[in-house]
């Protein structure tokens, strides 16, 4: 029998960027790891593996990758804004949390390659600070205009933003709700961060885009949002 291989896309946020030198938090971070010297696929191999090196996490949906072994094969593509945009890629991921019931799945990833941590780190201090404006701003009007919106990559292919409106939520349990909303989505969504302007998220990525119901509705995995 000739082997099989399939090919899933799906979208992902990336969060908790932290450099590492030694095992040691660098710059400031507050992560930290199992590891003393870089753990990527280049430096598994070698006998002189940099022992600076950063980590960063990604949120998907759990039937994006599913599990360990899943993990393993996966690739993700960074800055993939524009169809033309230059090829940058991580190959070495592991499975933090996986959720089958919310549908979330949480990575961690590495990279030793300098510019791609630093471009990372400074990306990632540049979100905290305006995620918190616009959770400021949005907070009194969220029910009100409950603007919604996902960053994804439909079919796989470079970024695209769609605007649109939630607009119920759905208890799961005493603490996670699911959100249902009409911002469209493709194939190649799922897992992409729902942001809900004016909620906040537990850990800022609780939300991810999970489906679409017949009638055309769309709804998140569970999430603790405030």
């Amino acid at each position: 029998m000739s082997e099989r291989r399939n090919l899933r896309t799906g979208s992902g946020r990336v969060w908790y960027v932290n450099k590492f030198q030694y095992g040691v938090t660098q710059d400031g971070g507050y992560g930290d790891t199992a590891y003393t010297k870089c753990w990527c696929r280049k430096c598994e191999g070698s006998n002189s593996p940099s022992n600076v090196w950063w980590e960063f996490k990604v949120d998907t949906a759990t039937h994006v990758v599913f599990d360990a072994i899943e993990a393993n094969h996966t690739t993700l593509r960074l800055f993939y804004d524009t169809y033309d945009s230059p090829v940058v890629s991580v190959d070495k991921v592991s499975v933090v949390d996986v959720n089958i019931e919310y549908d979330k799945c949480e990575l961690n990833c590495v990279t030793c390659d300098k510019t791609l941590g630093n471009k990372l780190m400074g990306m990632w201090k540049h979100f905290k600070n305006v995620w918190e404006k616009v959770w400021d701003k949005y907070i009194s009007s969220r029910s009100k205009h409950k603007l919604t919106f996902i960053v994804s990559h439909p079919h796989g292919c470079s970024k695209q933003v769609s605007v649109g409106q939630w607009k119920d939520r759905l208890e799961v349990d005493e603490v996670r709700s699911k959100f249902t909303y009409t911002t469209c989505t493709c194939p190649g969504s799922s897992g992409a961060h729902v942001q809900c302007l004016g909620y906040r998220d537990w850990t800022w990525t609780e939300l991810v885009h999970s489906g679409s119901f017949k009638s055309g509705l769309n709804y998140s995995g569970a999430g603790i949002v405030l």
